[in-house]
C-alpha cells in the first residue's frame, strides 16, 4: 500500500444558477493575457448542449482518454509511443478554432471618433487573432440556457440512445448547469500523452501542472485529455491548463472559482488514496464498474492503520487530520452522493458532482398528491424531466441504478427535513429506506445546505520546510531582459507573435511602474497627481498621495 494525498473538489449541481461568476473570476486571475483569449480554465455549460469545445465528449472523434487493448491493458486512445513518434509533426486530433471560438473585441474607437453623419456609428466585432472584422458564430457559452436548442443541444453526444426520452419543446424540456475545470486525475492521460514530459502530477497534493520550460508545444496533451481542459497558447507555443489555484491552496485558501461561487456549491478537501491500486482500478473491464473501482482506491483516514501508514509515507499529521474533516471525503465516501464525470475515460477524475434532483416536487404536485411524502418522491424520480439515463451517461458510464440511489438519498433528505422544519419528530424510516440513519442524514443536509465557509473548504497549508525549495525555483525564472512590446491595433492578442513570458512580464512591469496612465495607453496628455499604490510598500508616505505643503518664506 502506497498512500498519497490528493486535493479534490465536489460540486452540487442543484445549487448552480449559471451566473458564470466562477468563469469570469478565473479568467481574470489566470487567462487574461496574450494568447489565451479563447481559453477558459473554468466554464459553465448548459446541459443538454455541445459543451466547450464543441462535442468534446465525442471520443470517437477526438480520441481522448484511455481504453483497454485486446490484452486487457490500458493504452491511450490516441495511440502509444510508436504512433506518436510516427505522427509527432502532425497532430490532426485537435479541436479547431471554430470548435472553441475566435475571440473578439469591438471597434469602440469608431463610436467616439466617427464624424457627424446621418446614421449612428457602430462598433464592429474585430478578431483578437487577426485584428480584422469578423462575423461572430460561436463562443464558450453560445448555447447557454438552451439557446438554439433545436440546432445545437439536439446534437449533444450524451443523448445517444435516449433521444426518445428528451423533448426540446417549450415547457417539456429540461436543463441544468455543469461547471467544469481540469479534473486533476489520478491517472491523467494528458501527462501520458506528452512526448517531452512537461505535464506532471505534484506528489504532495496531486495537482496536475505544466512545466513551461519543458513544454515544446507538441499539443499531444490537448488530444490526450478527454475533457479538453488543456489549451494551446498560440503566442508562446506552450500548453496551459487549470492549476487548481495552487498558490492559494498552498496557503490554505480555496480556488478562485470556489471562493467567488455565488451558489456556494463547491467543496474542496483532501483525499487519501492507495497509489498502487490506481492502475488496476482504471483497468476494470466493465465501464459501469469504474465508479466503484475508484471508490475502492480511496482510503479512510479515520482507520488507525491507514493513518499510521500515511504518517510513515511522509504525509504530515495536520494533513491527515484535514483528510478526516474533508467535506469531499464525506460526500464521496460516507454519504455516497457525489459521482465522477465520465469515469469511462479511465483517467480517475478528482472533480466530482452531486447530480441535480430536478423539480421533483413540482412533478408530484401536478398529480394532486403530497409532494413531500417519501413514497411519492421515490416514485417521481423515474419520471423526472431530467432523464436518469442522461445523468447516468454523464456520471456513471450509463449505470442508471447508481444515479437513482443518489437521487433517492437527496429526495429522502428533503422529506426527512420537512418533518424537522414543521416541528415534528423526524421519521427514521425515511433514512433507513436509503441505507442511512437520521443523524447522518441531518449532517448531510447541513453540509449540502447551510455549511459554513470553513466546513466547505478544509485545505491544509503547505509546510514551512518547503519554502526554501520554492524560493530556489522562483529565482530561476530568466525573464528580466530588455523587450519592447509590439501589440496590434485591437488589443494584446493581435499583432506579431512574441514570446509571452517576456511580453507579460514587461507589460505588467509597465502597468505597475507607470504613474501616467495616458502614457501607458499611448496618449500624450499627462494626468498629474496620480499615485500608483501597487508600488507602495506600505511604509511612510508615497510621493504625491497628499498635497504638498507650501513652504513658508
Amino acid at each position: 500500500m502506497r498512500i498519497m494525498a490528493q486535493m479534490a473538489m465536489v460540486m452540487n449541481l442543484d445549487k448552480c444558477i449559471g451566473c458564470h461568476t466562477c468563469s469570469v473570476t478565473c479568467k481574470q486571475a489566470w487567462t487574461n493575457r496574450t494568447g489565451m483569449e479563447y481559453v477558459w480554465f473554468n466554464n459553465v455549460e448548459t446541459r443538454p448542449g455541445l459543451g466547450y469545445p464543441r462535442t468534446y465528449e465525442d471520443q470517437d472523434t477526438w480520441q481522448g482518454g484511455w481504453e483497454l487493448n485486446k490484452k486487457g491493458r490500458l493504452t491511450l486512445k490516441a495511440g502509444g509511443r510508436w504512433k506518436k513518434l510516427a505522427t509527432i509533426f502532425s497532430n490532426p486530433k485537435l479541436p479547431s478554432l471554430d470548435d472553441y471560438y475566435e475571440p473578439w473585441t469591438y471597434d469602440y474607437a469608431n463610436l467616439t471618433n466617427a464624424p457627424a453623419q446621418d446614421v449612428f456609428p457602430v462598433a464592429r466585432p474585430m478578431s483578437l487573432i487577426s485584428g480584422k472584422p469578423m462575423n461572430i458564430r460561436w463562443s464558450a457559452n453560445w448555447d447557454d440556457n438552451l439557446g438554439g436548442s433545436q440546432e445545437v443541444a439536439i446534437k449533444d453526444p450524451m443523448l445517444k440512445g435516449i433521444e426518445d426520452k428528451v423533448k426540446f419543446e417549450f415547457e417539456q424540456t429540461f436543463m441544468f448547469y455543469l461547471p467544469r475545470i481540469c479534473e486533476h486525475c489520478l491517472n491523467p492521460s494528458c501527462a501520458a500523452s506528452c512526448p517531452s514530459g512537461a505535464i506532471y502530477k505534484r506528489e504532495e497534493d496531486g495537482i496536475v501542472l505544466v512545466d513551461q520550460d519543458r513544454c515544446r508545444g507538441w499539443r499531444m496533451c490537448v488530444s490526450g485529455c478527454p475533457y479538453k481542459k488543456v489549451y494551446f497558447n498560440h503566442k508562446t507555443g506552450k500548453a496551459e491548463k487549470c492549476t487548481f489555484c495552487y498558490p492559494r491552496i498552498e496557503v490554505g485558501i480555496p480556488t478562485v472559482c470556489a471562493e467567488t461561487c455565488v451558489g456556494r456549491l463547491r467543496y474542496i478537501g483532501l483525499m487519501l488514496y492507495d497509489a498502487d491500486k490506481v492502475l488496476d482500478a482504471a483497468s476494470v473491464e466493465d465501464d459501469q464498474a469504474l465508479y466503484e473501482a475508484q471508490c475502492d482506491v480511496f482510503l479512510d483516514p479515520n482507520d488507525p492503520a491507514v493513518a499510521r501508514e500515511a504518517e510513515l509515507a511522509g504525509i504530515p499529521l495536520d494533513w491527515i487530520e484535514a483528510a478526516k474533516k474533508s467535506p469531499v471525503r464525506r460526500l464521496i465516501q460516507d454519504y455516497k452522493v457525489a459521482l465522477p464525470l465520465h469515469p469511462e475515460y479511465r483517467t480517475m477524475p478528482m472533480v466530482w458532482y452531486i447530480p441535480p434532483l430536478s423539480p421533483v416536487v413540482d412533478v408530484v404536485k401536478e398529480t394532486g398528491h403530497d409532494a413531500e411524502s417519501k413514497d411519492n418522491l421515490f416514485a417521481a424520480i423515474e419520471t423526472l424531466r431530467i432523464p436518469v439515463e442522461y445523468l447516468a451517461n454523464l456520471f456513471t458510464a450509463g449505470d442508471v441504478a447508481t444515479v437513482s440511489n443518489v437521487l433517492k438519498k437527496l429526495a429522502a433528505m428533503r422529506s426527512f427535513m420537512r418533518d424537522i422544519n414543521l416541528g415534528e419528530d423526524p421519521d427514521e424510516e425515511i433514512a433507513r429506506a436509503v441505507g442511512m440513519d437520521g443523524e447522518s442524514m441531518y449532517e448531510m443536509f447541513r453540509l449540502l445546505a447551510i455549511a459554513k465557509y470553513d466546513e466547505r473548504y478544509v485545505i491544509p497549508t503547505a509546510h514551512v520546510e518547503q519554502a526554501h525549495g520554492l524560493e530556489e525555483l522562483a529565482t530561476e525564472c530568466p525573464v528580466d531582459f530588455d523587450y519592447e512590446a509590439d501589440n496590434g491595433t485591437f488589443g494584446e492578442g493581435s499583432g506579431d507573435l512574441t514570446p509571452v513570458a517576456v511580453e507579460n512580464f514587461r507589460m505588467l512591469q509597465q502597468r505597475q511602474e507607470a504613474d501616467d496612465v495616458n502614457r501607458l495607453a499611448g496618449g500624450r496628455t499627462s494626468l498629474r497627481g496620480r499615485v500608483n499604490l501597487l508600488n507602495w510598500d506600505g511604509k511612510g508616505r508615497p510621493s504625491g498621495l497628499f498635497p504638498e505643503e507650501e513652504k513658508k518664506p
